[in-house]
């Protein structure tokens, strides 16, 4: 069996390689027995159990299992089990024969077939309806599967890996969730732990979400000064690795001189810890106005601070109106109600020759 190296490096795309570099050179004591135990479960064909909060990477743990292993080169199906609707879940999973039901125009395979020879991730599992647990129950007990409206099983070979930030646990015993089922996917559990629990890893995962922007943004690499990676390291991230990039993203766009201070940061819940300026010791949190690195934003009113990023975001990206609306989480006919408001009162707008007009 031919399984990679952890130093070797393993080209998934840009984003993806990314964030594995940084499992491969986390100082977490605790991240390091996570690669050890993702390492070695990786040479076998073992089911294995994704657990931890929103955002710390559980996906990324799981491409990293399977590019570990001997079916790296077969297929990596992820299905958010959470988002197919309850109606159309057999047939995702398990496909339909032409005709099963009114709107089967087509054969469908089903993410098991697909995933077949490789690894299927069921992302969000704990979302699955009790009714579709059982069946998926008996496909993994059988390791066969038959498209709605077919009469014939197909023999599989799928390396499971099952993800969730729930209790699965507490879920059986509020009979929410199979026990027979959980037992089935608990074969080889891995905790994910959260951000709060590995500070000194912000600076490395910081470097790669900055250098992925610069790529993204196609722009310099900004940088963080000391004071404000002070302030990431005092942060709790209750959104964990996604809210850094979040956060970094929008340090980015505020800081035109490619250098992130403490200023840049604005925090989900409008708040950053204390710096070192502070008096006393304190380690709570404390208003963004209040933060003495933050004299770039005192004395603007929220729809200056939103015309700020808007237009700065768009500069960036050169006039990429798509680009910019979704870098800020805004609809496109939002973004252009705005730049109409800003070019009405007069303010420049970067524009793309590629773009419409807005």
């Amino acid at each position: 069996m031919n399984a990679q190296p952890l130093h070797e490096p393993i080209d998934l795309g840009l984003s993806a390689r990314q964030e594995e570099q940084f499992l491969l050179t986390s100082g977490n004591s605790m991240m390091q027995r996570v690669l050890r135990l993702l390492e070695g479960v990786s040479l076998a064909p073992t089911t294995v159990l994704l657990t931890g909060e929103s955002g710390t990477g559980k996906e990324v743990k799981a491409r990293h299992i399977h590019n570990l292993s001997e079916r790296r080169n077969g297929p990596f199906v992820a299905v958010n089990c959470a988002a197919v609707p309850a109606s159309l879940m057999e047939s995702e999973f398990f496909g339909h024969e032409k005709g099963a039901f009114s709107g089967a125009g087509d054969l469908k395979k089903g993410k098991f077939e697909l995933a077949n020879g490789g690894t299927l991730l069921l992302d969000e599992v704990s979302e699955m309806p009790l009714e579709l647990q059982a069946k998926l129950l008996r496909v993994l007990q059988e390791k066969r599967v038959c498209r709605v409206g077919g009469t014939r099983n197909q023999e599989l070979d799928v390396r499971i890996i099952a993800v969730t930030n729930r209790d699965l646990a507490e879920m059986v015993r509020q009979g929410k969730f199979r026990q027979d089922l959980y037992y089935r996917i608990n074969v080889f559990p891995i905790w994910i732990p959260p951000l709060r629990e590995r500070t000194e890893d912000i600076a490395a995962l910081s470097d790669v979400i900055l250098d992925r922007l610069a790529y993204t943004m196609n722009q310099p690499r900004a940088v963080l000064n000391e004071k404000a990676l002070d302030c990431l390291s005092k942060y709790t991230f209750p959104g964990n690795v996604r809210e850094l990039q979040n956060l970094l993203e929008r340090a980015v766009i505020l800081s035109p001189n490619g250098e992130i201070n403490p200023s840049a940061l604005l925090f989900d819940q409008g708040t950053v810890p204390a710096t070192p300026s502070s008096a006393g010791p304190t380690t709570g949190m404390k208003p963004l106005m209040e933060n003495a690195e933050s004299t770039s934003l005192e004395g603007k009113t929220l729809a200056e601070i939103e015309r700020e990023v808007i237009l700065n975001t768009l500069t960036k990206v050169r006039g990429n109106r798509t680009e910019t609306s979704r870098l800020l989480g805004i609809s496109v006919r939002t973004l252009r109600n705005r730049l109409r408001e800003y070019r009405v009162a007069g303010y420049a707008i970067a524009d793309a020759r590629m773009e419409c007009a807005a």
